[in-house]
């Protein structure tokens, strides 16, 4: 298994045109998925993180394929970008520092 990131769509689009609004981003066990440019969900294994809507019926199409419409476990903004900086982080203290 390869480190380096990967970027697909997770979208169920019909077309290729809307494809690059559902996109996720994979490096090593960290898949974060987004909307547009906005960051909603982030997986790691044995765990999903998805944010509340904020924004329209777009974004949560979007949500509800990552989630497949699990809307009571979604977490507010703040909750989610607090958890995504602390697995961010935690990842960056694993990686070792080249001098």
């Amino acid at each position: 298994m390869s480190n380096l990131p990967t970027i697909w769509t997770y979208g169920k689009y019909s077309g290729n045109n809307y494809g690059v609004n559902a996109l996720a981003v994979s490096v090593g066990a960290l898949d974060v998925y987004f909307s547009y440019r906005t960051p909603v969900a982030f997986r790691t294994p044995g765990r999903l993180v998805v944010r509340e809507n904020d924004w329209g019926p777009t974004t949560g199409k979007h949500l509800n394929w990552i989630d497949d419409g699990e809307k009571d476990a979604r977490v507010s903004g703040a909750e989610f970008e607090r958890l995504l900086s602390a697995e961010i982080e935690r990842r960056e203290a694993t990686v070792p520092q080249v001098a």
